[in-house]
């Protein structure tokens, strides 16, 4: 069965290609929730949208992408030894 996703007033189902007026509708949105704070993942997860098709979508609008977080295990690994 096919996931819906109803954000920024469309019906999107997973897999079909988004294009025209609906991708501005949907980079739109996706640029206003991410720069409000939400993750990829979580956006990828609520479109029901490939984490690198929400990323590629973020790219195109040029919004700056945070960083990934967590501990960075090589700086970590040198202050131990």
């Amino acid at each position: 069965m096919a996931r819906k996703s109803e954000h920024a007033g469309n019906v999107l189902t997973k897999g079909t290609r988004v294009t025209g007026e609906s991708r501005d509708r949907l980079q739109a949105e996706l640029k206003r929730r991410y720069e409000a704070g939400a993750s990829i993942r979580t956006l990828a997860q609520e479109t029901g949208r490939s984490y690198g098709f929400v990323h590629n979508v973020l790219v195109e609008s040029h919004v700056a992408l945070r960083g990934r977080g967590g501990p960075n295990r090589r700086s970590a690994a040198r202050a131990s030894t």
